[in-house]
């Protein structure tokens, strides 16, 4: 599996951890962080990553500013993207079990070390559930086509 990893500068001391871990778990980092800790718009970052994810270049991405909100923001305006803001275990698990993300948002400030690294452990290793999850995942398609998702009553 391919992760690409990008950061802004808030979030560079942070993405040399995950982009260990990414290794670690035997999978292949797809580099667009930042090399330092110099100013760098996150929409930049963030679109590199995501659109690799959208092109099929990477599987999964990985994305690190402040807080993470501006990443997410940023990263869900790309066409088939899913970015989860995740600040614990329980969401990493969800957000990949119940809705398929496949981009995941952390912040640099405010969380720790030790919970990163369960968090990006989880988030990597979980897999979707599809059932019943599907059809919302559907949903959130449709919206992003410009369409009514309450047309979507099936897993079609």
């Amino acid at each position: 599996m391919k992760v690409a990893v990008a950061n802004d500068h808030r979030g560079h001391a942070l993405i040399e951890q995950i982009k260990a871990i990414i290794s670690q778990l035997g999978f292949e980092c797809v580099d667009c962080s930042t090399p330092s800790d110099q100013p760098v718009d996150y929409p930049d970052t963030a679109y590199i990553a995501s659109s690799a994810v959208a092109e099929k270049k990477a599987d999964l991405a990985i994305l690190v500013c402040g807080t993470g909100i501006g990443m997410s923001m940023a990263a869900n305006k790309v066409k088939g993207i899913r970015a989860a803001l995740c600040y614990d275990e329980l969401a990493a698990k969800l957000s990949r079990e119940h809705n398929d993300a496949n981009v995941l948002c952390l912040s640099g400030d405010l969380i720790g070390s030790a919970a990163v690294r369960k968090i990006v452990e989880t988030w990597l290793t979980t897999e979707f559930v599809a059932g019943r999850h599907l059809r919302r995942v559907k949903k959130i398609e449709a919206i992003e086509k410009g369409d009514d998702p309450r047309e979507i009553t099936t897993s079609q």
